[in-house]
C-alpha cells in the first residue's frame, strides 16, 4: 500500500502562488507516475499535471500549460505542484495520484490508471 498526504492548500488571490505538496509513503516503488488531479464543485475530476518518476518526464493539461510546474524529489518521496497565475476558475480540491505503472501519452491524464489518491487539499483563489 501507498499512503499519500497533500499538503499546501489555502486562499490566495488573483495572480496569486501557491505550492502544493504531496508526501508518499508506504510502498513508495509503486509511485512510478504520479498526478495532479482536481475536482470543483459541480464538476467532474480533472487531469492537471503528471511526472514520472524515472527521468522526470512531466505532462500538463492545456489549461495549467505555462503557469503549474509539477516536479518531484525522489530522496523524500514528494512531489509538488507549483502554481502561479492563479485564476478563479483553478479553485477546487486537489488530489495527488500515485501510478504503479510508468504511463505515456494519454494515460496519464485518466483517473483509472492511478492506483493510490490522497484525500486531497484545497484551494480557493479570490477575486
Amino acid at each position: 500500500q501507498v499512503q499519500l498526504v497533500e499538503s499546501g492548500g489555502g486562499l490566495v488571490q488573483v495572480g496569486g502562488s501557491l505550492r502544493l505538496s504531496c508526501a508518499a509513503s508506504g510502498r513508495t516503488f509503486s509511485t512510478n507516475t504520479m498526478g495532479w488531479f482536481r475536482r470543483a464543485p459541480g464538476k467532474e475530476r480533472e487531469f492537471v499535471a503528471a511526472i514520472r518518476k524515472a527521468g522526470g518526464s512531466t505532462y500538463y493539461a492545456d489549461s495549467v500549460k505555462g503557469r503549474f510546474t509539477i516536479s518531484g524529489d525522489n530522496a523524500k518521496n514528494t512531489v509538488y505542484l507549483q502554481m502561479s497565475s492563479l485564476k478563479p476558475e483553478d479553485t477546487a480540491a486537489y488530489y495527488c495520484a500515485a501510478a504503479a505503472a510508468n504511463l505515456y501519452a494519454s494515460d496519464r491524464t485518466r483517473p483509472s490508471e492511478y492506483d493510490y489518491w490522497g484525500q486531497g487539499t484545497q484551494v480557493t483563489v479570490s477575486s
